[in-house]
């Protein structure tokens, strides 16, 4: 998995896997989704991610179970 943040254009990017986007989708205002070509998501953007998250540089990252 991996997470950027671009300040520039405000958009917070979650990669949850290597394969190829077949097709995106805006589940909801400002959240895009991308699946691959089995239909699973692989990724997400939240645009104005400064406006929809407390703090989109900073990442918090736990293991439970």
């Amino acid at each position: 998995m991996k997470v950027t943040y671009d300040p520039e254009v405000d958009v917070l990017r979650i990669v949850l896997s290597d394969a190829a986007i077949e097709e995106s989708d805006e589940d909801k205002p400002g959240v895009i989704l991308d699946y691959d070509k089995e239909g699973n998501v692989v990724g997400l953007e939240i645009l104005e991610a400064s406006k929809r998250t407390a703090n989109p540089r900073s990442v918090e990252y736990a293991v439970t179970g």
